[in-house]
């Protein structure tokens, strides 16, 4: 799933990393840290945007890490990469002063968010910049009436997973603009990165639609009605007339917070 929404998401990458270059100005950012780096997606972003950087991918996964390291290898990257398991929680790694670091989607997930930032402001060197990215919600696909079942299963579904990760992840929805200048930082941007895709859409976009209601029925296996369980199971068949697949009006909509920040 996190390799199909790098690919839907692409486009809005992109231009954060080149936001971020051109904040960087004369800096030079040869030291770049991903903090939750998953399976590569801020890292190869990151390594083409800038070709002399090297990448410390930092993440609590041993599977994530070697699935990188494999992409990395395909992609003839792997001698730019050090991938670093390693728990935030548990306290700062040793990775040594860095111009640029990364954090998509991983600073709700810590325990301590202001401590880490207060790492991460101890770790950049002068004039360098931090990014930090939130998807509150999980992306959109369906349309409110799907021709059977109850209206509204995905709003449900939605409010569901906001009552489960409230009870998991305390930090989802945190005034990040708070933190980062708590923690001493100046916001040079924010923005929201915004993918709004309609039907007919591309394969990789299919495909993530699948993945993530996938995720979503897994997660809530306990928690939804039997008939949004039914709705959600017909609709991620391989096939059949209310497949995902057969539908024209499915779409793909997601919007991610970004802040960039430098010292203080």
């Amino acid at each position: 799933m996190l390799d199909l929404d790098a690919e839907v998401a692409a486009t809005q990458l992109a231009e954060l990393t080149s936001r971020a270059a051109e904040l960087a100005g004369d800096h030079p950012v040869r030291d770049i840290l991903d903090i939750g780096a998953g399976t590569g997606t801020g890292t190869f972003a990151l390594l083409r945007r800038f070709p002399e950087a090297s990448v410390t991918a930092i993440d609590t996964s041993e599977e994530m890490l070697e699935h990188l390291r494999d992409s990395a290898t395909r992609l003839d990257l792997a001698d730019r990469i050090r991938p670093l398991r390693a728990d935030l929680d548990e306290g700062w790694p040793g990775t040594g002063p860095a111009d640029l670091v990364w954090a998509s989607s991983s600073m709700h997930h810590m325990a301590d968010p202001d401590r880490v930032l207060r790492d991460i402001h101890a770790t950049l060197r002068p004039g360098g910049l931090l990014t930090v990215i939130e998807m509150e919600r999980m992306p959109l696909f369906l349309p409110d009436d799907l021709g059977f079942g109850r209206p509204g299963t995905e709003a449900r579904c939605h409010v569901l997973l906001d009552e489960a990760r409230a009870e998991h992840l305390p930090h989802i929805g945190s005034d990040w603009p708070a933190r980062l200048t708590g923690a001493g930082f100046t916001i040079l941007e924010s923005r929201v990165l915004t993918v709004d895709m309609a039907s007919p859409l591309p394969e990789a976009a299919i495909r993530y639609a699948y993945a993530t209601l996938s995720r979503i029925r897994s997660a809530l296996a306990d928690r939804l009605t039997p008939e949004d369980a039914s709705t959600l199971d017909d609709l991620l068949a391989d096939d059949g007339p209310r497949a995902l697949r057969t539908r024209s009006d499915l779409r793909v909509h997601s919007t991610r917070s970004a802040w960039i920040a430098t010292l203080r």
